[in-house]
């Protein structure tokens, strides 16, 4: 029988140790030329890609095509996503390869990249539109190590019946932006009683229906002249991408029912001819050993025997209702293991304290460095907000997020286990007058930027939209490359899908960062983190804080206020931290400046969205507002009411503590 003949390939899977593509590969090219690193080209070419994430995942279909610049300097860029990817993982996904390709390739004009193994996305930039062309070089080739080496005339039967129905179902899916299919296959078959083929297929949805085909086709006949000996791999071009395993490799294979291998002669996939034969000089083919980043298949009962032994990892899948610290897919760290990794909470290792405990620095048995935050017994965070941070937290993937690797809850004990992030908070250099000069203004812009992409991610790009409540400069950590990671989410709010804003009538965050309607009534929305963002940037351009003027200068109210005054009197650069020394951009931090102060307005509807604040850092032809007076605004009393805040007791205004409360009755 069929079953039993294949018998010996299953065995011979069951022991070997194979490598399986973690498809990373970078495809630059220059046939158009090269461009010169940080000139005009380079600059469209960072920028459009940094839109890129929100621009796909705002697109039906998770498709987008467009350009920035003038010719010479223009770029074509696209970014797609296999359909069923959530939002979040699709914006993660084009944001990986972006980076990568901007890394891998300094000056190369065309590259691609289709990153990915339990999600796919493309990414491709060019000084050419490719629009609707179908792209055929130059292609990659990976394949794994393991060999058939038995029935594989049988094998081929089914691997052949199989491709030739996915091509055919792949080119002829009607694709639009809005389609589900959008050339879009992933499908399987059976090989024995239980063990099946798995493979996928896309292109873009720019393509007719025959160039779709073609391009599949000629990635099937590729891989079966070059590796059809071999278990398992891929084939990447700029307009189509084609996988097989013999393992669900994909989240893309999880709603799928197998098929059985077909009764009738199989659809077979044509033998190359002509120069379809012949590979160009752009043609890359190479074993997945020869740099590929692998992974090793274990049969199941092993894994399965590995989870048992490992019970102390949390598997469970995350419950949004429930909020329930189990669901959590985190590692739930040992009491005991904690405190040897502290040298028990020595005071040698602690990196600094907030208000609801102490942060230490600690070392894992396998030397990573981590960032253990131990909840203080008579802090105002309990049970509920140590859930609300693991659970929020567990979910987001940001470079501009710090990332939480684990928990502890033991007794009275509650401790969060971060990514160890070495330089501290910003307000550790920010505003002490000895480190200050460590933070050039080329520094702090990147910091503006990072935390505005950070927050971003919050607002738009995750699977969740999360407002954080509490967004200041101590909970701004920087990593070695002075890159920001926005930390702290104890006070953060998840919103239901399409809720825009709420209210509370526990007001938590810091004094001095608070949007006057959340500070007053209780009221927050993405628009009170986008209030918090404003006076951060203020602080990071003059290196004071919000508060810091008032107790020099009674009359100056707080550096809202001044910023306002300077602005207003024509001299906002007085504004700037005398560190810089002249070594700065004076329209740079002018717009910065602007930008600050239409994030404070006082009407939550008067500011931007994050998203609009990151074009304006990162486009400097964008039209900006013009501001009116801030919210939280100090008058003296020789100045007119211009613009009175319409229910705001006017006493409450002058809160310039710094402090962080935990609950405040709204009037």
């Amino acid at each position: 029988m069929k079953h039993r003949s294949l018998l010996s390939i299953l065995c011979f899977l069951l022991i070997i140790r194979f490598r399986v593509a973690q498809v990373s590969a970078q495809t630059c090219t220059d046939d158009n030329g090269n461009f010169r690193p940080n000139g005009t080209y380079d600059a469209n070419r960072r920028l459009i890609l940094s839109y890129l994430p929100s621009n796909v995942t705002t697109h039906d279909g998770f498709f987008y095509n467009g350009s920035i610049g003038q010719e010479p300097n223009r770029v074509y860029a696209t970014g797609m996503c296999i359909p069923g990817t959530t939002r979040e993982i699709c914006s993660e996904c084009i944001r990986i390869a972006s980076d990568g390709l901007i890394q891998s390739c300094p000056n190369q004009t065309n590259a691609y990249t289709w990153p990915g193994d339990a999600t796919l996305c493309l990414v491709r930039y060019s000084n050419t539109s490719f629009s609707g062309s179908a792209d055929l070089d130059p292609r990659v080739l990976l394949y794994n190590t393991g060999d058939i080496t038995s029935n594989q005339t049988e094998f081929t039967t089914i691997w052949e019946g199989l491709l030739g129905r996915m091509i055919d179902a792949a080119s002829t899916a009607k694709a639009t932006p809005s389609s589900s299919n959008n050339h879009y296959v992933a499908d399987s078959a059976a090989l024995t009683p239980d063990r099946n083929i798995y493979a996928l297929m896309q292109c873009t949805p720019d393509l007719s229906s025959a160039d779709c085909e073609n391009c599949l086709r000629r990635s099937a006949v590729d891989y079966q002249g070059c590796c059809g000996q071999n278990i398992g791999g891929v084939v990447l071009r700029p307009s189509c991408f084609f996988r097989w395993d013999l393992y669900p490799y994909s989240n893309a294979f999880r709603n799928i029912t197998v098929a059985s291998p077909p009764l009738q002669p199989p659809v077979t996939v044509p033998q190359p001819s002509g120069d379809q034969a012949n590979t160009t000089e752009n043609d890359t083919s190479k074993g997945i050993s020869a740099g590929i980043i692998a992974a090793i298949t274990v049969p199941t009962v092993v894994i399965v025997f590995i989870l048992l032994v490992l019970g102390r990892h949390d598997i469970a899948a995350a419950d949004d209702e429930g909020g329930d610290i189990t669901a959590v897919g985190s590692l739930q760290f040992d009491f005991k293991d904690v405190q040897d990794a502290t040298d028990n909470f020595s005071i040698y290792n602690k990196l600094g304290h907030g208000g609801f405990g102490e942060v230490y620095k600690g070392t894992l048995p396998n030397g990573l460095q981590v960032a253990v935050k131990r909840l203080s017994k008579k802090s105002g965070q309990g049970e509920k907000e140590f859930k609300n941070e693991v659970i929020v937290v567990a979910k987001l993937q940001h470079k501009n997020l710090v990332k939480l690797l684990g928990f502890c809850l033991e007794g009275e004990e509650k401790i969060l286990v971060y990514e160890f992030v070495p330089n501290k908070s910003l307000d550790y250099f920010l505003f002490d007058s000895r480190m200050q000069n460590q933070l050039d203004w080329t520094t702090r812009y990147k910091i503006i930027g990072g935390i505005a992409r950070g927050i971003l991610y919050l607002h738009q790009d995750s699977r969740l939209t999360i407002i954080h409540r509490d967004l200041k400069a101590g909970n701004v950590l920087l990593d070695a490359d002075m890159n920001s990671k926005v930390a702290d989410f104890g006070m953060a709010r998840i919103f239901e899908m399409d809720q825009t804003e709420d209210n509370t009538r526990r007001v938590v965050g810091t004094y001095g960062y608070m949007a006057p309607e959340y500070a007053m009534h209780g009221h927050f929305s993405m628009k009170s983190d986008v209030y918090s963002f404003g006076v951060l940037v203020l602080e990071i351009i003059s290196g004071k804080r919000n508060s810091s003027l008032n107790q020099i200068d009674s009359s100056a109210g707080n550096l809202v206020t001044y910023t306002w005054r300077l602005w207003s009197n024509g001299s906002p650069l007085e504004l700037v931290d005398p560190s810089f020394q002249d070594n700065y951009q004076t329209n740079e931090i002018t717009r910065c400046i602007h930008i600050a102060l239409l994030c404070v307005q006082e009407e939550a509807d008067d500011r931007p969205t994050m998203s609009e604040i990151l074009q304006m850092l990162t486009t400097s032809s964008i039209g900006l507002a013009v501001p009116r007076p801030p919210g939280i605004f100090f008058r003296s009393r020789h100045e007119p009411v211009e613009r009175a805040g319409p229910s705001m007791d006017s006493s409450a205004l002058c809160s310039i503590d710094d402090a962080s409360i935990t609950s405040v009755a709204p009037r």
